[in-house]
């Protein structure tokens, strides 16, 4: 079935790309592949892409490199698809901005699944199909304008750290488990390292808490998962 949605391959073993636009076209994705990471960034602007998939071990510039540069002005969701699989790797490209991290070898089916549920995720806001304001002490969650302020004061959430807070948001005062939030968030059973869900609640907790070494409002809930406090309520 045809859709709106772009997808930027960006993968130098060929074979593997193919494979990936094959599977991807057939879903109906339109797909444009880069095998060189010193590519990325002017193709990214000329395809305009939905997401990203992304290597990490490139010619020409790393995919962590990449990244990097990709964040400076673009929220556009990020697989990483790699085989480096350490905690260390993994983390670090989270840490940096991507949205999922997948190691090689992989299924073909799991990659869509992950990718549909981002771009799910994604499009929920822009097709208005969500509660409009989420309010929890110094934060104010917009889900219609995909916005989040803190303390009046606008500030940018990547898509995976968006549904994190909301997830959060939604279910104030409440403990929400780990396997609950990579469900929601993550849209798939979860197979992969748990750490992906301790980055992204670090990262969250850098936009929104005062002190995010001591967080007061996403609160940890010992071998559970996370609990959003208001403190005003």
């Amino acid at each position: 079935m045809p859709t709106d949605h772009r997808v930027l391959v960006v993968e130098d073993d060929e074979t593997l790309a193919q494979s990936i636009r094959y599977n991807l076209e057939r879903e109906g994705f339109s797909v444009e592949v880069v095998a060189d990471g010193s590519e990325v960034l002017r193709e990214h602007k000329a395809f305009g892409p939905s997401l990203v998939v992304l290597d990490l071990m490139l010619p020409g510039m790393s995919g962590l490199d990449v990244l990097r540069e990709l964040r400076v002005d673009s929220t556009v969701p990020v697989i990483i698809v790699t085989a480096k699989d350490t905690e260390a790797d993994k983390v670090t490209g989270l840490e940096l901005g991507a949205d999922d991290y997948v190691t090689k070898p992989f299924s073909m089916r799991e990659l869509l699944s992950r990718i549909r549920a981002i771009l799910r995720r994604a499009d929920l806001y822009t097709n208005g199909e969500e509660p409009p304001l989420l309010i929890g002490g110094r934060v104010r969650l917009d889900a219609d304008r995909h916005e989040v302020r803190v303390d009046a004061e606008l500030v940018p959430f990547r898509p995976k750290e968006f549904d994190l807070l909301e997830a959060l948001l939604r279910r104030k005062g409440k403990l929400v488990t780990r396997a609950i939030l990579l469900d929601e968030v993550w849209g798939y059973t979860f197979y992969g390292d748990m750490k992906t869900l301790d980055v992204h609640i670090k990262r969250v907790r850098d936009k929104i808490e005062q002190d995010p070494s001591h967080p007061t409002q996403i609160v940890t809930v010992r071998g559970l998962g996370y609990k959003f406090v208001d403190e005003n309520a």
